[in-house]
């Protein structure tokens, strides 16, 4: 077990005052820390309540302290935790303390680092760690939790496995090419590569649903002034976060509020009404309205219901990215009287004033972005995940295409194989040759 030769410490509570503050210590002089500062060495995995003093005896504060024996800890090496009062102040003293003692300041994140270099989290788990301090929605912190407890990796390792399986045999056929090759043994392959295309396919589904709900998504309003734009990001927001106001081109710069739906972070972007304009001002929003747009997910092109496409509509239909999906939303439904459903074909109506329309159109949301609400086994993923599992999946869709070229077809499972090592940070050598020999008879 590689264990760093220096001890680290640092606050490991929020910043301000509270009830309990924590400063904790890990590294082999964590003992040594514990005795000068305590008169003692906690016995592991006890709670001890004493003092903490300084370098002439004297308390600097009092509270509990906790000792753990490597490996039994979270970072894998000797680790102190001290408990005491969460005063600004006395934390600081503590801490100075400590490192008077020999340990030196934590880097960000060091204490997770230290963890996975020592074996007791994978990649994917510490980086659950800060997902889950970060989650802004329940949902999130579910997902989050899910992956630090390794529900991602677990599903990362089946598909490494089956890969592994798979490789093994296709070695075994390669061994021997001068024997006719069973159709078994083919048949055997084609239901193996089946099957884990199918399982990396539900895994890419899955961590797409736990990107959603840890990046969220960014959401546009586009339409001409006065349409009802900032009314609906506050009937969405739940509160009056834009001012809103008869006059046209209020909104003079990109106005960004995060929401939930159902748990899914999502950020709306209200924007400068689209028009011609000889203000100075109302154009530099118009360019950042031009400039949000190429950045977002998704745009909600606010038309008056009733009123038909202008020549304006007509204008700002024009401007609107290709390549980034859009919805129609119908505002001042409540204005129309031959409008029997809140729903249409050409877009949805909405009435930001009373609220019509509202569950529905947040339901399209999510819709168009791509989520659908699970009640259980989202784990979070990030980008580089999502990445490295369509890489794994190209491989793997050129490796069916290369099953007359053994060799082809093997070389192109080492390269999913190790798509899929990248995402949980095993790098290791390959295997393989050792896994042939102890769970297969070459010589048979």
């Amino acid at each position: 077990m590689p264990q760093t030769t220096n001890t680290i410490a640092a606050i490991a509570t929020a910043q301000g005052r509270g009830g309990v503050g924590i400063v904790r210590i890990s590294g082999s002089q964590s003992a040594h820390i514990a005795q000068q500062l305590l008169g003692l060495c906690p016995k592991p995995r006890h709670a001890h309540y004493c003092d903490f003093n300084d370098e002439t005896g004297q308390p600097i504060d009092q509270g509990i302290a906790l000792f753990f024996v490597a490996p039994h800890s979270y970072t894998g090496e000797d680790v102190l935790e001290l408990q005491g009062h969460g005063g600004t102040a006395v934390l600081q003293l503590l801490l100075q303390r400590c490192l008077a003692l020999g340990a030196r300041l934590a880097q960000a994140g060091e204490f997770t680092q230290r963890a996975y270099l020592n074996n007791k989290i994978d990649l994917a788990q510490a980086e659950g760690v800060a997902d889950l301090i970060a989650a802004t929605t329940t949902e999130a912190a579910r997902s989050a939790m899910r992956s630090l407890h390794g529900d991602f990796s677990a599903a990362v390792r089946s598909l490494v496995d089956g890969l592994i399986n798979l490789r093994m045999l296709i070695e075994a056929m390669l061994d021997f090419p001068e024997e006719e090759i069973d159709s078994l043994d083919v048949s055997r392959r084609d239901r193996q590569l089946q099957a884990i295309r199918t399982q990396l396919q539900h895994t890419l589904d899955t961590a797409k649903q736990g990107s959603l709900l840890r990046e969220g998504a960014q959401i546009a309003l586009v339409g001409q002034p006065n349409v009802g734009k900032s009314s609906l990001l506050n009937r969405l927001a739940g509160e009056e976060v834009a001012l809103v106001s008869d006059i046209a081109g209020t909104t003079r710069d990109v106005i960004r509020q995060m929401i939930q739906i159902r748990g899914v972070p999502l950020h709306i972007l209200d924007t400068a009404g689209l028009r011609e304009s000889q203000d100075v001002v109302e154009n530099l929003g118009i360019a950042r309205t031009h400039q949000t747009l190429q950045r977002a997910d998704l745009i909600l092109w606010l038309r008056e219901a009733g009123t038909g496409i202008t020549a304006e509509d007509e204008a700002i239909l024009a401007t609107l990215p290709a390549h980034i999906p859009h919805l129609v939303v119908l505002n001042k439904a409540d204005l129309v009287t031959n409008t029997s459903d809140v729903s249409a074909q050409h877009g949805i109506y909405v009435s930001a004033k009373t609220g019509l329309g509202i569950e529905i159109l947040r339901e399209k949301l999510l819709e168009l972005i791509g989520y659908r609400h699970q009640e259980s086994g989202i784990f979070m993923a990030r980008e580089r995940h999502l990445i490295a599992l369509n890489i794994a999946q190209t491989h793997l869709t050129q490796a069916s295409a290369m099953l007359p070229y053994p060799e082809l077809f093997a070389e192109e499972l080492r390269l999913t194989q190790h798509a899929l090592n990248s995402i949980t940070g095993e790098f290791t050598a390959d295997d393989l040759l050792g896994e042939i020999f102890s769970r297969f008879c070459i010589g048979k």
